[in-house]
């Protein structure tokens, strides 16, 4: 294990996590960083990286994420639609994993051969690109990153950007590859484990809901109509964005600020970490004794809970695909809505 557990608030620990933070990886390498800054992109060697825009917003956005795309974009882009490339459900379920099949199929259409470093972004900051780069990870393309802060951190540090029809990729080779079903969790896989205390029992793994805290206590409503809020048994609040700093921008002096959003820093997250979870659970997870899984409104924002928790180091975490809504929407699922 990577991480060693040290006492709540120590600064050394910080600077611990910050080292293996900034040298997880070469860009150049087998394995890239998880997270690459604008100027780290900008750097790299032209045609030595493939850039997808990952851009996703809620189902009551009026905002259309390709739309956006084709008006502005990171220079030789191309479009990953996150509900396209993704299996079908049996309830209707958006952007759930694809198969190996789709996922070859995707990145042939987009260029991407097994040996290129993808570099995912999207227009909010960090929001939907913790899931793409959660994908691909799957996948066992480890030659893949997401860009901190997005088009709009892009676009802060004075980086040009391209607008206009887009130029299709150069069809490239893609074998299926094998999807790692051990960091995914079902619907059955999430009944059986909310059946364990994770207090009293140490095989229980620990369920972080990053939706809101209302909707977590089911006082506020989902985005979704008629869908229950509340959350499943033994399952702890850590709403997404208490992993990711907001920053705001202006394009122009007369233009409007435009707000962002980018990951905390390692101490931050780790102490966001140990706020919601405590002290003893915090030493587990850290020291491999207590997986995690990360579950949302739909399986998206659950990817920011992800990426914080592997940019720690933490090797044992999961992802609930379906997450709430495919939870909430079976009648027999049992649903909590008090703290």
């Amino acid at each position: 294990m990577l991480l060693r557990f040290l006492p709540k608030r120590t600064p050394s620990l910080g600077r611990f996590i910050s080292a293996r933070y900034m040298t997880s990886g070469s860009i150049f390498g087998d394995s890239c960083p998880l997270v690459v800054t604008p100027k780290q992109l900008y750097d790299l060697p032209s045609g030595s990286v493939t850039v997808l825009d990952a851009s996703w917003h809620m189902p009551n956005s009026p905002r259309k994420a390709k739309e956006e795309f084709l008006s502005k974009r990171l220079p030789n882009a191309q479009f990953l639609d996150l509900d396209e490339v993704a299996s079908p459900h049996e309830l209707g379920l958006k952007h759930m994993i694809p198969s190996e099949e789709t996922f070859a199929g995707a990145c042939e259409t987009l260029g991407i051969t097994p040996q290129s470093h993808v570099v995912i972004y999207d227009s909010h900051g960090v929001f939907s690109s913790p899931r793409a780069l959660f994908m691909f990870r799957a996948f066992g393309h480890e030659r893949s990153s997401i860009l901190n802060g997005g088009l709009p951190n892009w676009e802060a540090h004075g980086c040009q950007v391209e607008t206009g029809e887009v130029k299709p990729s150069k069809k490239a080779k893609y074998p299926a590859p094998r999807l790692d079903n051990s960091i995914i969790r079902s619907y059955e896989q999430m009944i059986s484990n909310a059946q364990h205390d994770p207090s009293e029992q140490s095989i229980a793994e620990l369920v972080l809901d990053a939706r809101s805290k209302g909707r977590y206590l089911g006082v506020d409503p989902e985005p979704r109509p008629g869908l229950s809020s509340g959350h499943m048994p033994h399952s702890l609040s850590l709403p997404f964005n208490a992993f990711l700093d907001t920053n705001t921008f202006k394009p122009s002096p007369d233009a409007a600020e435009v707000s962002y959003t980018t990951v905390r820093t390692s101490q931050e997250i780790i102490e966001t970490l140990r706020d919601a979870v405590g002290d003893e659970k915090l030493k587990e997870i850290v020291e491999g004794k207590r997986g995690v899984v990360t579950s949302c409104g739909s399986g998206m924002t659950a990817g920011v809970l992800w990426l914080g928790l592997k940019l720690l180091g933490v090797d044992k975490v999961a992802l609930y695909d379906e997450s709430w809504t495919g939870y909430a929407m079976r009648e027999s699922s049992p649903i909590v809505k008090s703290e």
